[in-house]
């Protein structure tokens, strides 16, 4: 099974791929551990994307593809999850076209809906947990960067609501419970896909 976690930044797509890694035995791919790993692996396509990286560029969606098509070619386990992947239309259609040369497919897409103000108050709640229990929160988790990584999610990456909703591919569930109750929502969605 396939399945693709759309939300905004911090409304858990990371914690609920965990979950099912542990729960379906499937893979998380995501974007940013991929190009991480890529960077220091040594291999040709590690080198371009320390090469990019290192200039401070954008990695083009070739390169992301690339390391997707990597991934692909090894064992599969319970299928993949793609966190972070796909974030514009273009990039649906080429892990749309990757897939099919595959001969796999994309079963489910899940949008875990929050409501930003709710948002907003979770992630300076949580850089307030870590430092306080003496962890590094991230540079950017305060309210303007917050704000400003949100409205980039609506630009880029809401469009795909749409785009997989079209396809008869999307469903929803509420973001903002629980980190159980969401889990119990997802695995009612990828149980009936």
């Amino acid at each position: 099974m396939n399945i693709i976690l759309l939300g905004p930044p911090g409304a858990g797509k990371g914690t609920q791929a965990s979950r099912l890694v542990e729960t379906r035995d499937m893979i998380q791919l995501s974007t940013g551990d991929m190009l991480r790993e890529a960077k220091t692996s040594g291999t040709e396509m590690g080198k371009i994307v320390a090469e990019v990286m290192d200039r401070g560029d954008l990695v083009t969606d070739e390169i992301v593809i690339g390391l997707i098509r990597e991934k692909l070619d090894g064992d599969n386990k319970g299928g993949f999850i793609f966190d972070g992947f796909p974030r514009t239309l273009a990039q649906a259609d080429a892990l749309s076209d990757l897939l099919a040369e595959k001969g796999d497919r994309l079963d489910a897409v899940i949008e875990m809906r929050v409501d930003d103000e709710t948002l907003v108050q979770r992630i300076l709640g949580r850089a307030r947990e870590a430092e306080a229990a003496g962890n590094a929160a991230r540079a950017d988790d305060n309210e303007d960067s917050i704000r400003t990584r949100l409205m980039a999610y609506y630009k880029q990456t809401a469009p795909l609501i749409g785009y997989y909703h079209a396809k008869g591919m999307l469903s929803s569930v509420d973001g903002l419970g629980g980190i159980d109750e969401v889990a119990g929502e997802i695995q009612k969605v990828l149980d009936k896909a």
